[in-house]
């Protein structure tokens, strides 16, 4: 009879959607494989997450993962914390981003190593194109990434820029993947001159906690008129969790989301059956995103002239 599998699951922070709804699948995960999952957050701080997961790793032979999931928090994929994970016999599953150390370590190692992404260039490709079917005559878009050091975010902007169209211009905002951090952006930028000078037509978020968090920004303006203005304006987002994203989409406080599958359950399932054959599976495979409405239905209501209660 095999073991119980203990996983270490380790994401970003609790204060994002598409983060609990990793946990969630990690849960899931568990008790569909009978085994134990412990779920860390690093709030946000790569330090801490590098210790977390030393801390795992170099504890007592009984009481280490036999697995660990991790989602890195900083730009790159912990090298040195992935090597002693293989050096101790540990599973290590990375989720959107695609290390250069893996194939090295897969050489060598005798416990499964490898990535799982969503697909984000694809992800930005479907806002690119969300964002032509809510204004095809075009206009400015408020357009909220996440950070300068994430691969995921970068990634996202490229597909966008590759599929709006040449008459949708960006104003561009930064923030943490956070709905908190969302909402100091857009409050920072309505001080400028410059957001008074903008004829924005759209807002868009590279997740659903973000756009939330901009929307919550636009509902603290005092002047009646401007703050109905801001909330008329269809807002979008990704992540597209069953919970919330697609609840606001119905609730219409979201034009348009993107569904984007968590990914830590399945890494735990491939990394379950990995052991049990004492296989590798493959170094890098991804999730397939799609638009929430289907763009089809999006370009549909636009052409009709559908009146959307955004506010």
């Amino acid at each position: 009879m095999m073991k119980k599998l203990r996983f270490l699951v380790s994401l970003h922070t609790r204060e994002n959607d598409f983060q609990v709804a990793q946990g969630q699948s990690a849960e899931d995960a568990a008790r569909k494989l009978g085994s134990d999952a412990e779920i860390v957050f690093a709030d946000n701080d790569a330090v801490n997450q590098s210790t977390q997961l030393l801390k795992a790793i170099q504890s007592p032979i009984e009481s280490r993962p036999d697995a660990i999931v991790v989602e890195p928090v900083g730009s790159t994929a912990m090298p040195q914390v992935a090597r002693a994970a293989s050096a101790a016999g540990i599973g290590w599953a990375v989720l959107n981003k695609r290390p250069d150390y893996l194939s090295d370590l897969r050489r060598t190692a005798t416990a499964p190593i490898f990535a799982v992404s969503s697909d984000h260039f694809e992800i930005g490709r479907i806002q690119g194109r969300q964002f032509a079917a809510l204004l095809p005559r075009g206009g400015s878009v408020l357009y909220i990434k996440g950070p300068s050091q994430s691969p995921s975010a970068r990634e996202r902007e490229l597909g966008m820029l590759e599929t709006k169209p040449p008459n949708i211009q960006l104003a561009m905002l930064k923030a943490e993947w956070t709905e908190e951090s969302a909402g100091r952006s857009v409050r920072s930028w309505l001080k400028l001159a410059t957001s008074q000078s903008a004829s924005i037509k759209l807002i868009g978020a590279q997740d659903d906690s973000m756009a939330m968090g901009a929307r919550r920004a636009f509902q603290e303006i005092t002047n009646e008129a401007e703050r109905s203005r801001w909330l008329s304006l269809p807002f979008t987002g990704c992540d597209g969790q069953p919970a919330t994203g697609q609840v606001w989409v119905r609730e219409k406080w979201l034009a348009a989301t993107i569904h984007i599958p968590p990914l830590a359950g399945q890494a735990m399932e491939v990394l379950a059956k990995a052991i049990q054959d004492g296989t590798q599976p493959p170094e890098h495979f991804l999730t397939t995103s799609f638009s929430i409405p289907p763009l089809e239905s999006l370009v549909l209501k636009i052409r009709e002239g559908e009146e959307h209660r955004w506010e």
